[in-house]
């Protein structure tokens, strides 16, 4: 089995060698464009360089947004802010400094984020017992870690200007806990617990908290984990349904979202029947 990134997020880095971490550097994209202007609301993104998080990055362009773009790969994030204003911060943010100097780099770059889409994560797929312990420890910084200091180093500033929305990247993984994903189904489960608890902490603020779930998703994601997706392609959402969401979400100030709308059903079941639920997850899994 192998661990890879989402097509949403990360992408493996092409020398398997540790690489010493350094500060983004901002790269304009749009060289001849219209110069970026400070007074446009923010939005960063990360897991931009494809899938959902390149998706959601296009769906807040469309609106005007001032976009920062994160990922590891910079010819990727460039492809996605053609024709845009955006600027690229390419960053690794499973580095233990990663998240810290991306922040640093994106508040530099603009003075403000009003939005935090946090879309950066991988999976794995295989039994949990011969899982690498390496690998646990990968998924699990990158999935919730990594997104958890990412939080705690863009909040100051939100809470400091009294607005801003913090958007997390949640799964179905982490609703019903999907076998042979154990690891990633519990990262997203962290994040859905997260996302309550520091939307209560916010109260008050003027800071917000969105937390979206969507179903599979039709990016390179399966394929990555380990094992390609064994659904049939008809039940795959597309990037752009899941950005549409996201944006929705965030205009309407929403807490929650679940794509398809349908997603909350399991979880309500598992709270009024917990036996039900276990023999309807160990025949449909």
């Amino acid at each position: 089995m192998t661990l890879t990134g989402s097509g949403s997020a990360y992408d493996p880095p092409a020398d398997p060698a540790p690489r010493r971490s350094t500060a983004p550097i901002p790269v304009r994209v749009n060289q001849y464009g219209p110069p970026r202007r400070l007074d446009r609301r923010v939005a960063l993104v990360t897991g931009a360089s494809s899938g959902i998080g390149a998706a959601t990055a296009r769906r807040f362009a469309m609106d005007g947004w001032q976009l920062l773009l994160s990922g590891r790969d910079r010819r990727r994030l460039e492809q996605t802010a053609s024709g845009t204003t955006a600027v690229v911060l390419p960053a690794d943010l499973a580095a233990p400094d990663g998240p810290r100097l991306l922040a640093q780099s994106a508040l530099h770059t603009t003075g403000r984020i009003d939005v935090l889409v946090a879309g950066a994560g991988m999976g794995w797929a295989g039994p949990f017992a011969t899982m690498p312990h390496t690998d646990i420890d990968r998924v699990l910084t990158l999935d919730l870690n990594a997104t958890l200091h990412l939080v705690r180093e863009v909040l100051p500033s939100m809470i400091a200007a009294g607005r801003g929305r913090v958007v997390l990247l949640g799964s179905v993984a982490g609703c019903v806990g999907l076998r042979e994903e154990a690891v990633y189904s519990a990262a997203k489960a962290g994040l859905a617990a997260f996302a309550e608890a520091l939307r209560q902490e916010l109260r008050g603020t003027g800071v917000g908290v969105t937390f979206v779930v969507p179903g599979a998703v039709d990016t390179p994601f399966h394929t990555r984990r380990g094992r390609p997706y064994d659904g049939t392609r008809t039940g795959l959402l597309s990037p752009g349904c899941v950005a549409g969401t996201i944006w929705e979400a965030v205009r309407q100030n929403r807490d929650e979202a679940y794509v398809p709308t349908w997603l909350t059903v399991p979880g309500r079941v598992r709270g009024l029947a917990p036996g039900l639920y276990r023999r309807l997850l160990n025949r449909f899994g």
